[in-house]
């Protein structure tokens, strides 16, 4: 007879996972869904080294990730890039795009790969690209997915595109869609070790409170949703003084400097900051 208080495990696990229909429980001292086993790197060696301290890092694969910024300050940009880093690990890259506004040379440029392991898609409603997510992981078990939904911000909802131009009749819907989600993509995510990099504006915080907006001068819009299921934030901000302009020998504008800050982190290191120069001239890429 076993000892009382004394439970096998492996028992315990097969029971649970018998009765839920799904493999839900794990041993966290032997593989499990909740260990970041890759990183997808994001083209700057400076950010990947303060995402996770004592690591080369990245991108978080099987998370939720968020990508904001500034107009113009790269964050189409960082995102073809991590494209382009994901595809060599084997990822088959999946482009939202609410603006059609991608170009193809660009994309290429970027070093992606367009003809293989590409695939570009209208994100013409929220609840279809989310759909779309749900429906590509389950149809295509075996393959690990890189998500970007370019941008969030921009992609409107089915009741907006039924709706009339009154702000007032729409309010706070793609908050309550996300909050509905995201809990519902989260742990298909890690199963599937696929990741979701989603492109946020950053906003203007208007508020009456002084030491707020010295504080927190910029939001990201979306919904708490976001802030609780994503694992790794990242807001890119730019500097509008000339002296972060990266110019070549004929004063043409090539580039420009971006300031990078980590706004959340599961892996200790919120709050951390870093600089680099983005680069689009004949020279594309990220100068650390």
């Amino acid at each position: 007879m076993t000892k009382a208080g004394k439970i096998n495990i492996a028992d315990m696990k097969k029971f649970i996972n018998k009765k839920v229909g799904l493999d839900v429980a794990h041993d966290l001292r032997q593989d499990n869904p909740t260990t970041v086993k890759e990183w997808i790197p994001t083209g700057s060696r400076w950010l990947d080294s303060i995402i996770c301290r004592g690591k080369m890092a990245g991108i978080p694969v099987g998370k939720i990730t968020e990508l904001a910024g500034l107009s113009s300050a790269g964050k189409s940009f960082m995102a073809c890039q991590i494209a382009s880093e994901a595809q060599k690990m084997g990822h088959f890259v999946v482009y939202f795009d609410a603006e059609s506004a991608i170009d193809p040379g660009f994309l290429e440029n970027s070093g992606v790969d367009i003809k293989n392991n590409f695939m570009y898609v209208q994100a013409v409603s929220v609840e279809k690209t989310l759909e779309t997510i749900e429906d590509l992981m389950g149809q295509y078990p075996d393959n690990q997915f890189f998500f970007i939904w370019d941008s969030i911000a921009a992609t409107t909802s089915e009741k907006e595109l039924e709706s009339d131009f009154n702000p007032q009749s729409t309010m706070a819907v793609k908050p309550r869609i996300f909050s509905k989600a995201f809990p519902k993509l989260t742990i298909p995510l890690a199963n599937h070790q696929c990741t979701l990099l989603l492109i946020n504006q950053l906003k203007t915080n208007i508020t009456m409170n002084v030491a707020e907006a010295m504080t927190t001068p910029y939001i990201a819009p979306g919904g708490k949703a976001i802030e609780y299921f994503s694992s790794l934030r990242i807001w890119l901000t730019k500097r509008k003084a000339k002296a972060s302009y990266v110019t070549d020998d004929s004063g043409l504008r090539i580039g420009s400097e971006v300031k990078v800050k980590i706004e959340k982190s599961r892996f200790g290191s919120e709050g951390r900051t870093c600089g680099f120069k983005i680069l689009w001239g004949d020279k594309v890429g990220i100068q650390d």
